[in-house]
């Protein structure tokens, strides 16, 4: 259900990547973009990712739809880090589409994620969310909050919200 994708094949996959990104700003996820989200916008970013990926300095994950191939969602680790932080990735970008959700995709990408990094021979992962759905999910699989940071970001429709820290130690 959930693949580690290489370059080629996520640039092969922009449309869909860019379907749960929008669906997801749609529906009110603080993730890095405002509403209304452009498909432009979206593929141009992931375009980047795809190119990240190629480079070795990403790590993108997604779930797909057996039967269809529809994408789900998708989870990425940053692997470039400052030369202090070799051990360290950035878990980034956990999107599940809004009509998959609540069927153990967002565990399965966490869990595919943990494993990933340990086989990119990592063994701290940081988040950051302001969700709290994702934040039960976060804790359900081991994280530790850090604390949260008030009116950190602003939400897809403009209203201030805070983001909360996580970690886990693999």
């Amino acid at each position: 259900m959930v693949n580690s994708l290489s370059g080629p094949q996520a640039f092969a996959r922009i449309a869909g990547l860019a379907d749960v990104l929008i669906d997801c700003v749609h529906n009110g996820a603080s993730v890095s973009f405002m509403a209304p989200l452009s498909r432009e916008k979206a593929e141009a970013f992931w375009r980047m990712v795809a190119e990240e990926v190629a480079q070795g300095a990403r790590i993108l994950l997604v779930a797909e739809e057996p039967e269809t191939g529809v994408v789900l969602g998708t989870a990425q680790l940053i692997l470039e880090q400052p030369e202090n932080q070799p051990h360290r990735a950035d878990l980034a970008k956990m999107l599940v589409r809004s009509a998959a959700r609540r069927r153990g995709i967002g565990a399965a990408l966490m869990r595919a994620a943990e494993d990933a990094a340990r086989r990119a021979g990592k063994t701290l992962l940081v988040l950051d969310t302001a969700s709290p759905e994702a934040e039960r999910l976060y804790e359900r699989s081991g994280w530790i909050r850090v604390g949260s940071v008030p009116g950190y970001a602003l939400l897809p429709d403009g209203n201030p919200c805070d983001t909360a820290y996580y970690y886990r130690q693999l």
